[in-house]
């Protein structure tokens, strides 16, 4: 049997990350979890991704933080002896007009959302080209390709992301190291949920209402993404039928963009 493989995702103590660890734990992958959250609710999550045989490691790197994102690369490196593939996911969001929008936020999102993933994918490579192997995937989003108003720097970091993902595709064409990002539109997190809440009292309406003039307004498919279905994308694209995918946008969006 093949050792398994080794795998960083940032920002996986929940949500889509959790989701992406969960899946790359099922197959028998060790996984190095990161984000934040209670050292005891962390531990619990890492022995239950880990009850199934696999190797589950946490590190609490803030991805804000370029110096603690090379040692949570050198300290995985140092455990397991390679990393086989990343996936930067670590996000964050803050929505208002331009012209009101503070610096500060503007400044987080950029350094989490885009900054993090170049640190990332830095830090790994030069490990992965040693090796002539390697697996990059960066969680954009929809707004990697099209604008919504009041995310300015959501959507300048998310494009950011697209390009970065282009380039790092392209300076390792020749190998076998593969950069991929994957686009979701709507995914039903508890930020959206709260949206739908927060529409369905200011509309006077059924939360079920809320939620379909939510996904009306975007997402033709009208149902949300699932974590389940970007986990799936990201398996795909670092399994076998992935090894000639690279420098690609997988839009998860229910035909957002297809308008």
């Amino acid at each position: 049997m093949a050792d398994p493989r080794v795998a960083i995702v940032t920002g996986s103590t929940s949500g889509i990350g959790l989701g992406i660890a969960r899946a790359l734990a099922a197959g028998g992958d060790s996984v190095v979890l990161n984000g934040f959250g209670e050292p005891a609710a962390i531990e619990a999550l890492r022995a239950s991704l880990g009850a199934a045989g696999a190797r589950i490691d946490y590190d609490p790197a803030d991805m804000s933080r370029p110096d603690q994102i090379e040692r949570m690369v050198r300290d995985a490196q140092a455990r397991h002896g390679r990393i086989d593939l990343v996936v930067a996911n670590a996000g964050i969001q803050h929505t208002a007009r331009v012209d009101t929008f503070p610096p500060e936020r503007w400044d987080a999102i950029i350094a989490i959302n885009l900054s993090a993933a170049f640190h990332l994918a830095r830090a790994v490579l030069p490990g992965m080209q040693a090796r002539g192997h390697g697996r990059i995937v960066n969680i954009a989003s929809v707004h990697g390709l099209v604008a919504s108003g009041e995310k300015s720097a959501y959507v300048a970091a998310k494009h950011g992301v697209v390009g970065l993902t282009k380039v790092i595709a392209l300076e390792n064409a020749e190998s076998d190291i593969t950069c991929n990002a994957i686009c979701p539109g709507w995914v039903k997190t508890p930020l959206v949920e709260k949206q739908i809440a927060d529409r369905a009292q200011r509309d006077g309406v059924s939360i079920d209402a809320a939620q379909r003039a939510l996904l009306a307004e975007k997402q033709p498919s009208l149902r949300f993404t699932s974590v389940e279905d970007i986990a799936a994308a990201v398996l795909f694209l670092c399994g076998p039928g992935g090894g000639n995918i690279t420098g690609t946008t997988l839009a998860l969006d229910g035909g957002w963009t297809a308008r």
